[in-house]
């Protein structure tokens, strides 16, 4: 697996108040970009352009996020292929390879017949994802709410923590500082205490690692009626797939530093979804539900 950035020389110019450039070469801290195949039980889901590290966080958000599962309880093991090797014979860990789990039934098969692992396991998508864009062809509104099992919880998020989570997460971005080539994802509790941080090249494979972290560790159960829901928290505008993501998760609130798209107010606002985006400086727009006081 590659580091999570390297370093390659670059030539910087530098407008100077005279009119005239100064010229320095140095080395250019960049940021790692691989991508990673993601099998369910042997089967390519998708090729994602990502940063390497969390891949296995990174692989349950997506397969979350797909309808693939509902619970980390579903995959019974998760293994680097031992086939992908590259140029010097060693191992990329470009390849992860997950198996479901054989589900208990109430009527157990006769002796000597095959045990489907799902009898309507959602099908599978073959598709490659770029970093920039996510899974591309994503499901009409009214599909992703056939998906939702249950009201999106009340928000916490003041208009205070509107401004200061943004903050707190660029305290975590460790390679976005070596690099300026990254982005993150975070989830608050609703008293503002910091639960997981990831960063990765794409915005969409930030959000399925924090969410995949969350699933593998018992995290995503949703509160009790009426209690106040988590909120995410991404350094990127609010794309429709990233609402998409918070809603399938069942976060209360998303804050976004940039834009949001048409799609994703479109979404939240059908959602129940707090959405929060322009995040920065001593200002926000909020475009879907209310804020607590």
């Amino acid at each position: 697996m590659g580091r999570l950035n390297r370093t390659a020389p670059a030539t910087r110019y530098v407008l100077k108040d005279d009119g005239t450039f100064s010229v320095d070469r140095r080395a250019d801290a960049l940021t790692a970009e691989e991508p990673l195949e993601i099998r369910l039980d042997g089967q390519t889901v998708t090729t994602t352009m990502r940063t390497p590290g969390h891949d296995i966080e990174l692989a349950h958000g997506f397969l979350h996020a797909e309808g693939l599962i509902k619970s980390a309880a579903e995959i019974s093991t998760a293994r680097y292929c031992a086939g992908a090797t590259g140029p010097d014979g060693a191992n990329t860990y470009n390849v992860l390879d997950l198996t479901r789990a054989v589900p208990e039934t109430a009527h157990p098969s006769p002796p000597g017949s095959v045990l489907p692992l799902f009898e309507k396991a959602a099908p599978l998508r073959l598709t490659v994802t770029n970093s920039a864009c996510g899974v591309c062809g994503s499901a009409s509104i009214d599909s992703i709410m056939g998906k939702v099992s249950r009201p999106i919880p009340p928000t916490a998020l003041t208009p205070e923590q509107a401004l200061e989570l943004p903050s707190r997460l660029r305290d975590h971005q460790v390679i976005f500082k070596k690099t300026g080539g990254i982005h993150a994802a975070a989830v608050f509790e609703p008293g503002g205490e910091l639960l997981v941080a990831r960063e990765d090249i794409g915005r969409h494979n930030a959000v399925d690692k924090v969410v995949g972290h969350l699933l593998m560790n018992g995290g995503l159960e949703p509160p009790a009626p009426g209690l106040p829901g988590r909120t995410l928290v991404v350094s990127s505008r609010a794309s429709f797939e990233l609402v998409q993501k918070a809603v399938l998760a069942g976060f209360s609130a998303l804050v976004a530093v940039s834009a949001p798209s048409s799609l994703a107010v479109d979404l939240a606002k059908e959602s129940g979804l707090t959405l929060v985006a322009f995040a920065r400086e001593r200002r926000f727009n909020l475009y879907s539900g209310q804020l607590a006081q």
